[in-house]
């Protein structure tokens, strides 16, 4: 099983984003992050979903843990009918980020993909480490991101 944190951050929206991403296996963990200079949080919030799912192998069992009920409830729930609906809302609406919604709908084929909800600046260490690397990167300061064994992640985040 690898389980993965996520979240997203931009200031302003649009503005400068960031996302950030822990990915857990079972003997290793990899933070991720990247930036955009103009861009909105709920953007931020997919890529770093998207992203985390592109470093995780065909055929993985993951859990994924998202403080963003938009992606959530998007990619459970929503993506159905918006597909159905030739990619347009119950309001008639074209979805917005609909290049996202397709990636991440390509990235989550070939994997068995369990959506956890974590709430969002509640004090959860990992989700707080998710938004630390994605202000980091919308605030375009360097972040020092982990890759090592569970082990040493334990003492890196003491």
């Amino acid at each position: 099983m690898i389980t993965i944190y996520t979240d997203g951050s931009s200031r302003g929206n649009p503005g400068p984003g960031g996302y950030g991403a822990i990915i857990f296996d079972e003997e290793q963990v990899r933070e991720i992050g990247g930036r955009e200079d103009r861009t909105t949080n709920n953007r931020m919030e997919m890529m770093a979903t998207i992203v985390a799912l592109e470093n995780v192998p065909a055929n993985s069992d993951v859990e994924i843990y998202a403080d963003s009920e938009y992606v959530i409830k998007g990619i459970t729930s929503w993506i159905k009918n918006w597909q159905i609906n030739n990619w347009r809302t119950k309001d008639r609406k074209e979805v917005l980020n609909r290049d996202l919604w397709e990636k991440l709908l390509a990235v989550t084929k070939d994997k068995n993909v369990e959506w956890k909800k974590v709430a969002g600046h509640s004090g959860h260490s990992l989700n707080d480490r998710c938004d630390e690397i994605a202000t980091g990167f919308a605030d375009n300061i360097e972040v020092n991101l982990f890759k090592g064994s569970k082990q040493e992640y334990n003492m890196f985040h003491q």
